[in-house]
Protein backbone atom coordinates (compact mmCIF):
# COMPACT_ATOMS: atom_id res chain seq x y z
CA UNK A 1 0.00 0.00 0.00
CA UNK A 2 1.46 3.34 -1.05
CA UNK A 3 1.76 6.02 1.58
CA UNK A 4 0.38 9.46 0.87
CA UNK A 5 1.77 12.87 1.69
CA UNK A 6 0.03 15.32 4.04
CA UNK A 7 -0.81 17.46 0.98
CA UNK A 8 -2.52 14.51 -0.69
CA UNK A 9 -4.36 13.65 2.52
CA UNK A 10 -5.58 17.26 2.86
CA UNK A 11 -6.71 17.30 -0.77
CA UNK A 12 -8.69 14.11 -0.17
CA UNK A 13 -10.37 15.56 2.96
CA UNK A 14 -11.53 18.89 1.51
CA UNK A 15 -14.47 17.72 -0.68
CA UNK A 16 -16.11 15.91 2.24
CA UNK A 17 -15.57 18.84 4.59
CA UNK A 18 -17.03 21.26 2.05
CA UNK A 19 -20.06 19.00 1.44
CA UNK A 20 -20.67 18.63 5.18
CA UNK A 21 -20.37 22.39 5.60
CA UNK A 22 -22.94 23.07 2.87
CA UNK A 23 -25.38 20.69 4.58
CA UNK A 24 -24.65 22.14 8.00
CA UNK A 25 -25.24 25.78 7.12
CA UNK A 26 -28.75 25.06 5.85
CA UNK A 27 -29.77 24.51 9.46
CA UNK A 28 -27.97 27.55 10.89
CA UNK A 29 -29.40 30.99 11.59
CA UNK A 30 -26.72 33.08 9.88
CA UNK A 31 -27.85 36.35 11.48
CA UNK A 32 -27.79 34.84 14.97
CA UNK A 33 -24.35 33.32 14.33
CA UNK A 34 -23.11 36.69 13.07
CA UNK A 35 -24.25 38.46 16.24
CA UNK A 36 -22.97 35.71 18.54
CA UNK A 37 -19.55 35.60 16.90
CA UNK A 38 -19.26 39.38 17.27
CA UNK A 39 -20.03 39.09 20.99
CA UNK A 40 -17.42 36.34 21.40
CA UNK A 41 -14.78 38.35 19.53
CA UNK A 42 -15.42 41.49 21.60
CA UNK A 43 -14.96 39.42 24.77
CA UNK A 44 -11.80 37.89 23.30
CA UNK A 45 -10.22 41.23 22.39
CA UNK A 46 -10.98 42.49 25.90
CA UNK A 47 -9.36 39.36 27.40
CA UNK A 48 -6.31 39.91 25.21
CA UNK A 49 -6.08 43.54 26.33
CA UNK A 50 -6.72 44.93 22.86
CA UNK A 51 -8.38 48.33 22.78
CA UNK A 52 -9.04 51.33 20.57
CA UNK A 53 -6.11 51.92 18.26
CA UNK A 54 -5.08 48.25 18.22
CA UNK A 55 -5.36 46.07 15.11
CA UNK A 56 -7.20 42.84 14.37
CA UNK A 57 -6.83 40.93 11.12
CA UNK A 58 -10.09 39.32 10.03
CA UNK A 59 -11.65 38.31 6.73
CA UNK A 60 -14.85 38.93 4.83
CA UNK A 61 -16.79 35.68 4.90
CA UNK A 62 -17.91 33.73 1.89
CA UNK A 63 -21.48 32.44 1.99
CA UNK A 64 -20.56 29.07 3.50
CA UNK A 65 -18.13 30.45 6.07
CA UNK A 66 -19.12 31.62 9.54
CA UNK A 67 -20.28 35.23 9.15
CA UNK A 68 -17.97 37.98 10.37
CA UNK A 69 -19.71 41.15 9.14
CA UNK A 70 -21.07 41.99 12.61
CA UNK A 71 -17.66 41.22 14.11
CA UNK A 72 -15.91 43.65 11.79
CA UNK A 73 -18.54 46.32 12.46
CA UNK A 74 -18.32 45.81 16.24
CA UNK A 75 -14.52 45.99 16.26
CA UNK A 76 -14.55 49.17 14.18
CA UNK A 77 -17.20 50.67 16.48
CA UNK A 78 -14.80 50.02 19.39
CA UNK A 79 -12.01 51.91 17.62
CA UNK A 80 -10.08 48.82 16.62
CA UNK A 81 -8.48 48.87 13.19
CA UNK A 82 -9.59 45.84 11.18
CA UNK A 83 -7.46 44.56 8.33
CA UNK A 84 -9.01 42.28 5.73
CA UNK A 85 -7.09 40.31 3.12
CA UNK A 86 -6.79 40.95 -0.57
CA UNK A 87 -5.62 37.87 -2.46
CA UNK A 88 -2.70 38.56 -4.75
CA UNK A 89 -2.17 36.76 -8.10
CA UNK A 90 0.33 34.37 -6.47
CA UNK A 91 -2.20 33.52 -3.69
CA UNK A 92 -0.26 35.52 -1.11
CA UNK A 93 -2.25 38.03 0.94
CA UNK A 94 -2.05 41.79 0.97
CA UNK A 95 -4.17 43.62 3.55
CA UNK A 96 -6.37 46.70 3.54
CA UNK A 97 -8.31 48.57 6.18
CA UNK A 98 -11.89 47.23 6.28
CA UNK A 99 -13.24 50.79 6.46
CA UNK A 100 -11.30 52.06 3.45
CA UNK A 101 -13.71 52.30 0.51
CA UNK A 102 -10.75 52.59 -1.89
CA UNK A 103 -9.26 49.34 -0.52
CA UNK A 104 -5.74 50.76 -0.62
CA UNK A 105 -3.24 47.97 -0.07
CA UNK A 106 -1.32 48.16 3.20
CA UNK A 107 1.18 45.49 2.12
CA UNK A 108 1.61 41.81 2.95
CA UNK A 109 3.48 42.71 6.13
CA UNK A 110 0.58 44.75 7.55
CA UNK A 111 -0.65 41.65 9.39
CA UNK A 112 2.33 42.07 11.74
CA UNK A 113 0.44 44.97 13.39
CA UNK A 114 -2.42 42.68 14.46
CA UNK A 115 -2.68 41.48 18.03
CA UNK A 116 -5.31 38.96 16.94
CA UNK A 117 -5.73 37.16 13.63
CA UNK A 118 -9.11 35.62 12.84
CA UNK A 119 -8.36 33.02 10.17
CA UNK A 120 -10.74 31.07 7.96
CA UNK A 121 -10.63 27.32 7.69
CA UNK A 122 -12.59 24.19 6.88
CA UNK A 123 -11.56 22.33 10.02
CA UNK A 124 -9.06 22.31 12.86
CA UNK A 125 -7.89 19.70 15.31
CA UNK A 126 -7.10 20.14 18.98
CA UNK A 127 -3.36 20.30 18.33
CA UNK A 128 -3.86 23.55 16.40
CA UNK A 129 -3.69 22.16 12.88
CA UNK A 130 -5.88 24.28 10.61
CA UNK A 131 -7.09 22.91 7.30
CA UNK A 132 -7.85 25.65 4.80
CA UNK A 133 -8.90 25.62 1.18
CA UNK A 134 -5.47 24.68 -0.10
CA UNK A 135 -3.99 27.85 -1.56
CA UNK A 136 -1.45 28.38 1.22
CA UNK A 137 -2.44 32.04 1.53
CA UNK A 138 -2.90 32.07 5.28
CA UNK A 139 0.17 29.99 6.06
CA UNK A 140 2.28 32.61 4.27
CA UNK A 141 0.45 35.45 5.99
CA UNK A 142 0.66 33.87 9.45
CA UNK A 143 4.41 33.65 9.09
CA UNK A 144 4.41 37.49 9.08
CA UNK A 145 2.32 37.99 12.20
CA UNK A 146 3.77 39.39 15.39
CA UNK A 147 5.13 36.68 17.68
CA UNK A 148 2.69 37.71 20.40
CA UNK A 149 -0.40 37.72 18.15
CA UNK A 150 -3.01 35.07 18.84
CA UNK A 151 -4.37 33.19 15.83
CA UNK A 152 -7.91 31.88 16.08
CA UNK A 153 -9.58 29.92 13.28
CA UNK A 154 -13.29 30.68 12.89
CA UNK A 155 -15.42 27.62 12.20
CA UNK A 156 -18.99 26.44 12.39
CA UNK A 157 -19.89 24.31 15.42
CA UNK A 158 -18.91 20.71 14.80
CA UNK A 159 -15.94 21.50 12.53
CA UNK A 160 -13.28 20.75 15.13
CA UNK A 161 -11.89 17.33 14.31
CA UNK A 162 -11.49 14.79 17.10
CA UNK A 163 -8.85 13.10 14.94
CA UNK A 164 -5.52 14.72 14.02
CA UNK A 165 -5.56 16.46 10.66
CA UNK A 166 -2.69 16.08 8.21
CA UNK A 167 0.00 18.72 8.64
CA UNK A 168 2.80 19.75 6.29
CA UNK A 169 6.01 21.34 7.55
CA UNK A 170 4.84 24.75 6.27
CA UNK A 171 1.46 24.58 8.08
CA UNK A 172 1.46 27.02 10.97
CA UNK A 173 -0.60 26.06 14.01
CA UNK A 174 -3.41 28.19 15.38
CA UNK A 175 -3.92 28.99 19.05
CA UNK A 176 -7.63 28.27 19.22
CA UNK A 177 -10.95 27.96 17.47
CA UNK A 178 -13.99 30.20 17.65
CA UNK A 179 -17.48 29.02 16.78
CA UNK A 180 -20.90 30.40 17.58
CA UNK A 181 -20.72 28.05 20.60
CA UNK A 182 -17.66 29.84 21.98
CA UNK A 183 -13.88 29.93 22.08
CA UNK A 184 -11.64 26.92 22.66
CA UNK A 185 -7.90 27.39 23.19
CA UNK A 186 -5.60 24.60 22.09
Amino acid sequence: MASTSPAEDKTALRPGLLARRREHINGRDRDADDTTLAEHVLALVADLGLDAGDTVAAYESMRTEPPLAATIDALVAHGIRVLVPVTLPDNDLDWCDATDPARMPAGPGAVSAAGLVLAPGLAADRTGTRLGRGGGSYDRALARRAGTAKVVVVLHPGEVSAEPLPRDDHDLPVDGVLTADGLEWF
